[in-house]
């Protein structure tokens, strides 16, 4: 039998809400079934988003439903330094570019050559997939630019990325999921995001470089999430690959819904565990409420 080892990452920018609740019993679960351990990781790079109440809320709401987890509880504000080394992992690897394009330039370039934005492709993420506007520059405009000290990020050469991570890897590049039906080996599909920012200048990472070394340090070989950031997991496969990481499988849940079928999350001020536990509600009941909207998952 596995011994799956799964997290709980939530970001302090808001507070938890039933979706959350949902998410974080999955992974206890799972990791109680398959005598795993279960972690907490607070992912807060965001630094002028995270704030320390919304953290204390978090440890409070945990604490109030039960929900066990493991002493070292890691804190991603705590690692841009480890997380700097492996961007210079990827420039030395030349598979990254600086990039100095607001979002609005990228509109612009966009729509040089359309009569509308809704035609160019989407990443998963929401975002325009980039059009190119510094990738090709000259070494001399490149070096000038870097010594402007202008602000910029640092994007992922995504075919680059597949080329170097195929030939690395020397057969056709899959993933291991087994919580979405159907499970097994999925094939990855990166180029869905085009060439992504995966640093900046004053924030040397970005989601999803930070949670596929966290993954690899903190030990978990089962990564339990919403639907939500189904997507994103060729990416993180892809890093695995690329950066010389323990392969994981993934384990991806439904999401809870508010009525409509709008998903619960911080930015649609669904009912937090907070404001709940604050009017009286009992954790029996949240639980309930939980289980009500979505089966829990005992077994993989």
């Amino acid at each position: 039998m596995i011994k799956y080892n799964t997290r709980f990452a939530p970001s302090p920018n808001g507070y938890l809400h039933l979706g959350h609740a949902f998410s974080a019993i999955v992974g206890q679960n799972l990791a109680s079934k398959n005598n795993g351990k279960f972690f907490l990781r607070i992912e807060d790079i965001d630094i002028g988003r995270c704030k320390k109440g919304f953290e204390d809320s978090i440890y409070d709401d945990l604490a109030w439903l039960k929900i066990k987890y493991e002493k070292d509880v890691r804190r991603q504000s705590e690692f841009f330094s480890n997380y700097e080394s492996y961007i210079r992992k990827l420039r030395d690897l030349n598979l990254i570019y600086p990039c100095w394009a607001s979002r609005s330039e990228i509109k612009k370039e966009i729509k040089k050559n359309l009569t509308s934005l809704s035609s160019w492709p989407i990443d998963p993420d929401g975002q325009y997939i980039y059009p190119g506007i510094y990738k090709e520059i000259s070494k001399v405009k490149k070096s000038n630019m870097m010594l402007s000290g202008i602000d910029f990020s640092w994007r992922l050469d995504i075919n680059k990325a597949i080329a170097y991570a195929q030939e690395k890897y020397g057969k056709k590049i899959t993933y291991n999921e087994i919580g979405l039906e159907p499970k097994g080996k999925k094939n990855i599909e990166p180029s869905l995001y085009g060439d992504f920012v995966i640093g900046r200048k004053e924030m040397p990472t970005s989601y999803h470089l930070s949670v596929t070394i966290d993954d690899a340090e903190q030990g978990i070989n089962l990564v339990t999430r919403g639907l939500d950031l189904y997507p994103a997991t060729s990416i993180h496969r892809l890093l695995q690959i690329i950066l010389n990481l323990p392969e994981t499988s993934w384990y991806h849940h439904n999401l809870l819904r508010e009525g409509g079928g709008i998903k619960l999350a911080k930015s649609n001020n669904s009912t937090s565990i907070k404001s709940l536990r604050e009017e009286g509600v009992s954790r029996e009941k949240i639980l309930s409420m939980v289980q009500s909207l979505e089966p829990l998952p005992f077994d993989i």
